[in-house]
């Protein structure tokens, strides 16, 4: 006689071993993968100071003995993510240990890599000094310049306060300040012209040591380059030409002298018989003169610190310095050349408009044209990306002839009214 089994007792142990239900799980909080520096004090820490152009409390890394540090975020793509997985450092295993199972981990959605890179702590105080108020032309001992901020961070008290980093605090407020001795204590005064002789050594010292490819090709390059005008071909005609071949000839000639606009360096052959090239440069060709191209790079540099560093009201008194007689350089060559750049752009842009009708896009047009490619660039990608995550099955659906059969949608209709 067939029975049924009897439940289980509730207190009876199952035979089979103890697995975790979930070996890797998302993380509780979103976690951070940080590059630090080396040989850091024990006094090293993360501490929320305000940012120099925005003033909005942001991460960084104090270190009494090495100084600031802030975060540059290394990041994947957005069309080709990548995610992250933590686990704990593992010893290694003993023969009582093989059975047990894995450790725990958590995984990150987002790779990020924040690299902890040094920055100036002058930029911090820039902002405190020149905002000292009324006392704005008179000297004052830096403590009571800090003393008279009421509404400073308590972060950044401490490192204004730390014993181990004061003399470095003292000699970065000298290099922006006029300073005098007053019997054993020094006094301070905001300066702007000593701000803008720190920053020009700042951007010459990053030209020193090369500004990075990407940004030498579309900040230095791309801006300097200047248009082909024109190219002109000197053909010989043999003896046995014809005149209506000379007429031609000549035709032909003045045709290409004022439609040939960025001709490709190719060669094109002449009637005698020999090459001349197509982008051979005249000798009345301009060419960048070295001491452009030096000064579009301190420019540049200096675009990149005063946006990066210093607030917006003080980059305008800035440029206002830098374009006046008494600067301590003189941008007029630059700002020369690139005028004259830029009217030959236009000059181009116009005899090609009259010369070549069949073309209907101008420069500005390219780089959207450009702009477009890369998208599409970036969905075929993403299309292939799709199918090659689709199963054998989903595929051979696709490829299934569906002429003439109903959609799925049909058979979930409502019925139409029967006639009485």
């Amino acid at each position: 006689m067939r029975t049924r089994s009897t439940a289980p007792s509730k207190g009876a142990k199952s035979s089979e071993p103890d697995q975790p239900s979930k070996i890797l799980i998302p993380a509780e909080r979103p976690s951070k993968t940080f590059i630090l520096p080396k040989d850091t004090s024990n006094n090293a820490r993360f501490l929320q100071l305000p940012n120099p152009r925005t003033g909005e409390l942001t991460r960084y890394y104090f270190c009494p003995k090495l100084g600031v540090y802030e975060f540059t975020v290394v990041a994947a793509p957005s069309h080709s993510p990548r995610s992250i997985l933590f686990v704990h450092k593992s010893e290694p295993a003993t023969d009582s240990e093989d059975n047990k199972p894995p450790t725990d981990g958590s995984i990150c959605k987002t790779a990020e890599l924040l690299t902890a890179t040094p920055i100036d702590f002058v930029f911090f105080l820039i902002p405190l000094l020149s905002s000292s108020g009324q006392a704005k032309s008179l000297f004052q001992p830096l403590d009571d310049i800090i003393d008279s901020q009421d509404g400073l961070p308590k972060h950044l008290r401490y490192i204004l306060y730390n014993d181990a980093f004061r003399e470095v605090l003292q000699a970065r407020a000298e290099a922006i300040c006029d300073s005098v001795e007053a019997g054993d204590e020094k006094m301070f005064r905001f300066s702007e012209a000593k701000l803008l002789k720190e920053l020009i050594t700042k951007a010459e010292r990053m030209v020193a040591q090369g500004i990075p490819a990407s940004l030498e090709e579309r900040f230095i390059r791309q801006p300097l380059v200047t248009p082909m005008m024109a190219v002109k071909r000197q053909d010989v005609p043999s003896n046995g030409t014809s005149s209506n071949d000379t007429q031609g000839e000549e035709q032909s000639q003045e045709n290409q002298e004022t439609s040939a606009i960025d001709t490709p360096a190719t060669s094109t052959p002449t009637p005698s018989g020999e090459e001349t090239p197509a982008s051979e440069p005249t000798p009345d060709e301009p060419t960048t003169p070295e001491n452009v191209i030096h000064l579009l790079r301190i420019s540049t540099a200096l675009s990149l610190i005063k946006k990066s560093y210093l607030s917006k009201p003080l980059c305008d008194k800035i440029d206002a310095m830098l374009g006046a007689p008494d600067s301590p350089i003189d941008f007029k060559p630059l700002t020369d050349h690139l005028k004259y750049v830029a009217d030959l752009r236009a000059e181009a842009l116009a005899s090609r408009s009259l010369g070549d009708f069949t073309r209907k896009r101008g420069l500005e047009d390219e780089d959207a044209a450009e702009s477009r490619a890369e998208k599409k660039r970036r969905l075929e990608e993403e299309e292939k990306k799709k199918k090659a995550g689709e199963s054998k099955g989903v595929k051979d659906l696709k490829k299934v002839n569906t002429s003439g059969m109903k959609k799925m949608s049909d058979f979930f209709s409502k019925a139409s009214a029967k006639k009485s």
